[in-house]
């Protein structure tokens, strides 16, 4: 790894969904634009009903690396997400929600296996060891830990996070991804197609400063239980021709560079 971050070309692709986030996104958009090798910042509004749009459109146009797109109707989080991968140039692309309960500030340490030629895949764990983490709901992380071990169960890994907001991905990889989860069941799905891929996974500690839901938090006990009929259905119902357009090599190493992945045939 070069010390010098500075000198990574630009490769980072982040896709930020935004449902009612006026409160927060100018802050959260301040903070990306600071991340080393950025890319791009696609923010994907999903029909909010107060000013987010407005912002999003004015960050735009004050920041070149920042672009807008606009889900047809509110269709939640997965659908914005899909249009979101759809419109990403980066050879790693990473999620960001519009809130603040993820810090910007961590996404090197998340995407820095995929540029060490570790991983193709990076989920930044709010329950390895622990940097900041809100104290908050305790049936939540009840649930999490619920949902990990289900979907561990039948994935095989030895994952401890699924739920994560941060997962970063070689661009390759996600944006050749059948989704068709709908609501939050991205997470799920993408932690089951993954699995299939067998391609490198590693996870990183991350600090959490959660929402309560008088502060914007979303998810509610719906999403919890669609959430377990996901990780039966993305199992043991999808194969891996089935979940991706074309089935992405697994990795190679990364030209810090040029930021991208080098063939075989140019590793010679």
């Amino acid at each position: 790894m070069n010390n010098n971050i500075e000198s990574l070309q630009n490769c980072l692709s982040v896709v930020m969904p935004a449902y009612n986030e006026e409160a927060t996104l100018s802050e959260i958009v301040g903070r990306v634009l600071k991340i080393p090798c950025l890319l791009e910042l696609i923010i994907v509004d999903d029909c909010s009903t107060d000013e987010t749009p407005r912002i999003a459109e004015q960050l735009a146009k004050t920041y070149p690396q920042v672009r807008v797109a606009r889900t047809r109707k509110n269709s939640g989080k997965t659908e914005a997400l899909k249009t979101g991968f759809a419109l990403t140039h980066g050879s790693i692309v990473i999620v960001q929600d519009a809130d603040l309960e993820y810090d910007p500030n961590e996404i090197f340490s998340v995407i820095k296996p995929i540029l060490d030629g570790h991983a193709d895949v990076v989920y930044g764990s709010r329950f390895l060891v622990r940097k900041a983490t809100r104290v908050l709901y305790f049936y939540h992380y009840l649930a999490n830990k619920f949902l990990t071990f289900f979907s561990n169960l039948l994935t095989n890994l030895n994952m401890t996070d699924v739920e994560t907001g941060y997962k970063a991905f070689r661009g390759d990889i996600i944006r050749n991804m059948y989704i068709t989860s709908s609501g939050f069941g991205f997470e799920i799905e993408v932690t089951a197609k993954i699995a299939k891929l067998g391609c490198p996974i590693y996870e990183v500690p991350i600090s959490y400063y959660g929402r309560t839901y008088e502060q914007g938090k979303k998810i509610g006990i719906m999403d919890g239980i669609a959430a377990l009929w996901f990780v039966i259905l993305f199992n043991l119902f999808f194969g891996l021709k089935s979940s991706f357009r074309s089935v992405p090599q697994l990795t190679d190493r990364f030209d810090q560079n040029d930021g991208r992945f080098l063939e075989h045939q140019e590793r010679q």
